[in-house]
Parts: C-alpha cells; sequence; structure tokens
C-alpha cells in the first residue's frame, strides 16, 4: 500500500540531530551547576557482611571534604518489591554494596576520601548459587525473606497479577503427547547492558520538603513516582531529564543513585553530581537475571503442545524492585510464544550475595524464552518437527487468548505474523539449509555450520498510561508537552512526526517540551517497545483534541461547521472550497488552545520478531562466529525507517545475540567478586566483526490508533540468543544447554576437554 503521509513513513531529520553530530547535547556529566560537590561511594569489599563501624575522622579532616555519610546517619529510605532494601544499611550483601557517601569539591578528593574511611566488619556467610540458597540452614539475607525466597507478585499490576502459568489439566496433556521430554536449560549469563553512558544523578535539596535531580533515565517521570515513594510523601520529588547516553532497559534501576546524591545534598546544602565510573557501571550496576528451569514437555507429531510443567528458578541477586514484574510479564509472553491448554510453570525468585538483577532488553520473556524453546527442541528433535514451522504453528493467531501481567485473559486482535514469517524464512534461505535437528548446513574441514530460528512477542506494546498536552499558537506553531526522554532511539522525534502529521505543520513548526516532570503529565515512559502505540497514542489524542477546539474556535469566521474545515501550514481551510481560508492567528495574539490526550493500557495486542542465525563453529578452536542474521517483523506502519533499521540492527549486543556467544560477566563464586570489570576484559562486539544482517518488514496495518502501527524496538534482540544457542547445537551434532556458547563449552560438548570452569568462577 503507498504511503500517503506526508511524515510518517518517510525518513525525517531528528529534532536533535545537530546538537548530537556538533557535540552540543548536553549529558548529565555535561551539566555544572553553581558551588556544586562531586559524590563517590565507598563499597564492600565482602559479599555479606556485618558493618560494625564506620571510622571517618580521618577523611573529615581532608581538605575539601564537606560530608561524610554511613548507615547510622541517613534517614530509612528504602527501594524494593517489596521495599525492603535500604539506601544504606548495616549489613551489606554483596561485593560492592554501599558503605558509605562522601560530598567533596572535586571527584579527587572525594576518591582520596574513600581510602581514609575505616570501616570494621563482622563477616558472614555468603550464597551465590540458586539451589544452595534455598537450601535449609543457607545464609539469610533478609529477615523479610525466608529461605531467600523473595515475596512473588507485583501490587502496582492490580490484585490478579501474575505469579505464574498454571491452567488446564497437565496430567490430562501428557497422557494426550506422542512424546514427553524432560531437562535443564540455563540462560544464567549476566552481561552488562553497556549503555555509553554511565548512570548517574545530579540532586539538589532546594527546601525542607523539595528536592530537584537532573536523571539520565529513559523515564524521567518514572524516577519522580519511585523516589517519592521512598523518600516519603510528604517531599516534592521533580526530576529533570536530558538526553540519555543509552539504557537498554538498565536505568530504570537508578533510584539509589539518586538516594545517594538527595542525601549528599540535604546535608551540603548544595547540589551534589555523582556519575559512575565505567568500573562502577560494569561491577556493581544491575544486569540481567538469571535463569534456570527444570520442565517437562508434551508434544504429539503434529507439533501440537499438549501441556508444559516445570520450576523457573530465577536470581535476582541482592535484592529485586522489577524482577517479579519480570516474571509475571515473561509468564504471560511465553503464552504468546506457545499455545497450549495444559500449563503447571511455577517462578521462584531467589536472593543472593551478589549484583542485583534487573531490567535487560527482553524482559522476563527473553529469560524464559531462552530456556523453554531449547526444552521444545528436545520434542521437536524426537517427533521431526521444524523449528521454524514448529514457531510459525504456535505463535498467537488473531482470536487465541492468554493471561497478562495483571491475570487477566485477554483475546489478541493483532495481525497474523504468518506471513511475515514466510517472508523471513524465503530471504533467510530456510528450505535449502534446514537438514534436521543436530545436522550441520554445511562442514568445510574443521569448520561446521548450523541455522536455527528464534521468535518473540510482547503484549507490553500497550502497557501502562501516557499523558500528553499539544498547545497551538496563533503563530502557526505547537508545542508537545510529553516527559519522554531520548535515550537514542528517536523517540522524541517520532511523536514530534506524530503530532506534525495530525496537525499538517511542519516538524520545524513543532516542538518538544524539556523531559520535566513539573511541567509535563504522567509518563511512564518507552520500555516494551510501548513508545509507538501507548505514548504515540497519547500524543494523537492530544493533538487532534488541540485541532478539534481550534476548529471550533474559528468555524464561526469561516461560516462553516468545524467537521468541514482542515487545517495545513497554520492555516485552516473549507474542505470543498480551500479559497476559503484564514491562518491561525485568527486565534487571537492573547490565546492559545491546549488538547489533552490519554493513553489507557490495553493487552490485546502483541508485536512478533522472528530471528534467522547462520553459525560457523570451528571444531578445532571452539570459536562460534556469527555469519548471519535475518530479522523478520510487522509493524503495522512504519514510523521513521533509519530508526526502525536501527533498532532491528541492535539486536546484536548484550542484550541480544551476543549474550549467547561472548559477553559474559564472570562472577568469583567462591569471593563473590567480578573479574572482568573492565573495557579489556570483558568480551564484546566491535565494528568490524559486524555479520550480514537482513531485515524484512511487513506494513499490514493494526488496530492500534490512527497511523495503525506498533513497537518494536524492545523485542528486536531477544529471538537472537535461543536462536544461536540451537544453530550451534546443529552445527556441532550436540545438545547445547548454557549461554554463552564460548570455545570451552563448545570443546567441552564435543568431549575434547574437560570443564575449564573450576574454582567457582561462572
Amino acid at each position: 500500500m503507498a504511503n500517503t503521509y506526508r511524515f510518517i513513513g518517510n525518513p525525517t531529520r531528528r529534532k536533535d540531530a545537530t546538537e548530537i553530530v556538533t557535540g552540543s547535547s548536553r549529558f548529565l556529566n555535561d551539566i555544572k551547576l553553581p558551588d556544586m560537590f562531586y559524590g563517590k561511594v565507598l563499597r564492600s569489599p565482602h559479599p555479606h557482611a556485618l558493618i560494625k563501624k564506620v571510622d571517618k575522622r580521618k577523611a573529615q579532616k581532608l581538605p575539601g571534604v564537606k560530608a561524610i555519610l554511613a548507615w547510622e546517619d541517613v534517614p530509612d529510605w528504602r527501594g524494593g518489591t517489596p521495599r525492603y532494601t535500604r539506601v544504606l544499611d548495616q549489613k551489606v550483601r554483596y561485593v560492592g554494596d554501599a558503605v558509605a557517601l562522601v560530598a567533596a569539591t572535586s571527584e579527587e578528593i572525594a576518591s582520596e576520601a574513600l581510602h581514609l574511611i575505616d570501616v570494621e566488619y563482622e563477616l558472614l556467610p555468603a550464597v551465590f548459587e540458586m539451589e544452595e540458597a534455598l537450601k535449609p540452614g543457607a545464609p539469610q539475607l533478609y529477615n523479610e525473606f525466608p529461605g531467600n525466597v523473595v515475596t512473588p507478585g507485583v501490587p502496582f499490576f492490580g490484585p490478579k497479577n501474575l505469579k505464574e502459568v498454571v491452567m488446564g489439566d497437565v496430567e490430562k496433556g501428557f497422557e494426550e503427547a506422542d512424546v514427553i521430554t524432560e531437562g535443564t536449560f540455563g540462560y544464567e549469563n549476566m552481561p552488562n547492558p553497556l549503555p555509553p553512558e554511565p548512570p548517574g544523578a545530579i540532586a539538589l535539596w532546594e527546601e525542607p520538603n523539595k528536592v530537584t535531580l537532573w536523571v539520565s533515565n529513559q523515564a524521567s517521570y518514572m524516577d519522580s513516582i519511585i523516589l517519592s515513594h521512598i523518600i516519603g510523601r510528604k517531599v516534592k520529588v521533580r526530576t529533570i531529564g536530558g538526553p540519555c547516553g543509552g539504557s537498554f532497559g538498565s536505568k530504570y534501576m537508578s533510584w539509589q543513585i539518586q538516594c545517594y546524591v538527595a542525601l549528599l545534598s540535604k546535608a551540603t546544602g548544595k547540589p551534589v553530581k555523582l556519575v559512575f565510573t565505567k568500573e562502577e557501571h560494569l561491577a556493581v550496576f544491575t544486569m540481567r537475571p538469571v535463569s534456570r528451569m527444570k520442565a517437562r514437555v508434551g508434544m504429539k507429531k503434529d507439533g501440537t503442545v499438549t501441556a508444559i510443567s516445570g520450576r523457573w528458578l530465577i536470581d535476582t541477586g541482592y535484592y529485586s524492585m522489577t524482577t517479579q514484574s519480570q516474571v509475571a510479564v515473561g509468564c504471560g509472553e511465553v503464552q504468546i510464544m506457545v499455545r497450549c491448554p495444559n500449563w503447571d510453570l511455577k517462578p521462584v525468585i531467589v536472593c543472593t550475595n551478589r549484583n542485583a538483577s534487573g531490567i535487560v532488553r527482553g524482559f522476563g520473556g527473553q529469560e524464559l524464552k531462552c530456556i523453554l524453546i531449547p526444552l521444545l527442541s528436545l520434542a521437536m528433535e524426537k517427533v521431526g518437527v521444524d523449528p521454524f514451522e514448529f514457531l510459525k504453528k504456535n505463535f498467537v493467531k488473531p482470536g487465541d487468548g492468554y493471561f497478562w501481567r495483571d491475570g487477566i485473559w485477554y483475546v489478541y486482535r493483532g495481525v497474523d505474523y504468518t506471513n511475515a514469517m514466510d517472508k523471513g524464512a524465503e530471504l533467510f534461505g530456510w528450505k535449502d539449509k534446514w537438514k534436521g535437528w543436530l545436522k550441520p548446513t554445511s562442514v568445510d574441514g574443521t569448520k561446521k555450520r548450523g541455522v536455527s530460528v528464534g521468535v518473540h512477542g510482547n503484549a507490553d506494546i500497550g502497557e501502562d498510561a501516557s499523558e500528553a498536552y499539544v498547545r497551538l499558537h496563533p503563530d502557526g506553531t505547537a508545542m508537545l508537552f510529553s516527559c519522554i526522554t531520548e535515550h537514542g532511539t528517536g523517540q522524541r522525534s517520532n511523536v514530534v512526526k506524530m503530532a506534525a502529521e495530525v496537525l499538517q505543520l511542519p516538524m520545524e513548526g513543532v516542538s518538544v517540551a524539556p523531559s520535566d516532570s513539573l511541567i509535563n503529565p504522567y509518563e511512564f515512559g518507552p520500555a516494551g517497545s510501548r513508545g509507538t502505540y501507548a505514548i504515540g497514542g497519547a500524543v494523537i489524542a492530544a493533538a487532534e483534541a488541540a485541532k478539534k477546539k481550534l476548529f471550533k474556535l474559528i468555524a464561526p469566521k469561516l461560516q462553516a461547521a468545524p467537521e468541514d474545515l482542515e487545517t495545513v501550514d497554520g492555516v485552516i481551510f473549507v474542505k470543498g472550497n480551500p479559497e476559503k481560508r484564514i491562518p491561525w492567528k485568527a486565534m487571537g495574539v492573547d490565546r492559545t488552545i491546549t488538547g489533552y490526550g490519554r493513553f489507557e493500557p490495553d493487552y490485546t495486542l502483541s508485536n512478533c520478531m522472528m530471528t534467522f542465525v547462520e553459525v560457523e563453529v570451528d571444531t578445532e578452536t571452539g570459536k562460534v562466529t556469527l555469519v548471519r542474521v535475518v530479522n523478520t517483523t510487522d509493524v503495522g506502519q512504519i514510523i521513521d525507517p533509519p530508526g526502525l533499521e536501527g533498532q532491528l540492527n541492535g539486536c546484536l549486543g548484550s542484550g541480544g545475540i551476543d549474550s549467547a556467544i561472548f559477553e559474559e560477566t564472570i562472577l568469583d563464586y567462591s569471593t563473590g567478586h567480578i573479574l572482568n570489570a573492565n573495557m579489556v576484559d570483558y568480551k564484546w562486539r566491535t565494528f568490524p566483526e559486524l555479520p550480514v544482517i537482513d531485515n524484512v518488514v511487513l506494513e499490514t496495518p493494526f488496530p492500534s490508533h490512527r497511523f495503525h502501527a506498533v513497537g518494536v524496538g524492545e523485542v528486536a534482540t531477544s529471538p537472537g540468543p535461543v536462536a544461536v544457542l540451537m544453530a550451534v547445537s546443529n552445527a556441532i551434532g550436540v545438545w547445547l544447554h548454557d549461554y554463552p556458547v564460548t570455545p570451552d563449552r563448545v570443546l567441552k560438548a564435543l568431549g575434547k576437554i574437560g570443564d575449564m570452569r573450576k574454582g567457582g568462577m561462572r
């Protein structure tokens, strides 16, 4: 279908393009406030200990030190779900846990002060492995979490919030199966999302009950809400978000840093900035949850799944804030991926003495599907089912239903993705490349190639509420008020594009307000691919409401009904008589017109991403090379072609495919220390190592909003890791059960070496 839009679907210049290419964008570390101090954190070298004494005397004598705070100096602010984790506690629970905060006139002085603080610890036994943490007598991290099992559920999701997937009759389902397989698979790698800009914040505590924070996050408005709950409702929290140097979900977890600077600013009466070093970012910030499942699957010969039953263990690290949310969403997403009438999937969230788990692209569903699809593959092998045909058959179709994160049953009303999947398979050459389970597609000496495919879908494209205002000015311009932060995806430009399309104004005639919680309405923020449908829906509604008010005001001047009017480039005219026109300034120089829009959550739509991969494995060295990637999806309507291409090409990296190949955080399970918290030892892909990536994007109109579009950015990373694991298994002819498929794991699977990962390292 030909694109008839003026802006939508066409490449347009980003609103922040000039600032980015000239280096004038002011990221958090570029902000300098008058009389600003700098914060640093003293961190625990022990994974589990009680703090007996913090001696600050030597550090306090250092010229330039303005404040030193330990657990006994701060209020009982707590975060997490439930809110049991203190900002500063007498007990430390992982290597890197905060012990004391320092504010000084320079970063160098603050760092020097850390070395002058003496801390006396009482060491406690630590536990790093989920099964060990669940055993009777294991070290306990919290009195509130007996047995180290975290309270399930997310009250924010409603009274029925999804805690497990239990439906039908699994025993009957297994009786109906032609084959039953059982296995244990783990997606236990903890790659760091590695946004280029480390986490940080600036705070200015201006009045007894008022604090302003400059934040680096994709959801700056939500920071004000989270902090209001932690600090207390009596304190007015204002958050200002500037450009964010990447997040990939992770910076949603910045509440502790923000609390650190708020406490230091309150203590000093001055603004305080604290930005993590890259080593801190790698060593102490949140990472993807560890995920492991032992389960049984029943399947018929035609690929129909009759029953799934198992226990899903999730390691949340030393505390939980979003893990329950990830479990709830994952339990919903897995129903979208595989249609099965009989489920008994029981998640268990476990605390251990390592970094906290947090948000990474793929939010729960990636963690679960990366271990369930391999288990399903064992059954597919037994019945001889092609994985592409299986995933295509089992992905949600119009009229199918699922329980979503709120525990409510929804019926899917979107498009059938079968056509997009077939187009992707055709481009990849699936029929020619697929030779069967555990069979390589080609062999060249020690090098073997294998192929496989993964899929992901997410009904969170319609999650949570969004609000927006659009204000029209008599000079023929408009301003959009949406607390949406630019985090690298061009989303602020995209919502401007939507408003401009509704109002038929040049894009340069539509500005967007700063991401300031004081002036903007409620905004949950870009997450779960919700920017296009949810945020866009609110913006479209606001622009339409403003235009309706404008037409109602101008109609008498044109002697026409409001519904008979249209506007282009700041001029209003009668549709059937375009010569009858009047500029926006006819509204009066003393007037503006504001429209309000709100999006209410809708979980009846889902996006879809299918990824085909081809890998080459050197069976002599164990090296895995990613040769080719084909992503395929249907977006309803492309909003911004270059931005979409960038999102799909972002299927690589720590959030996606490369978490199955080499991106890995190495934790010493005997000491709790991360061994590769630097950019030399942490392995990641550079530009010369990029594989061939092809993207197939269909545009079948969705019943979403005016532009019939849905977002796909968040799910682009999700199908790749499991596709790589299966492709390597097919290349070498042996099932692999863990990520990443590093050379030692490949060679071990081939029986060429023993287990090299000894000494507690994982």
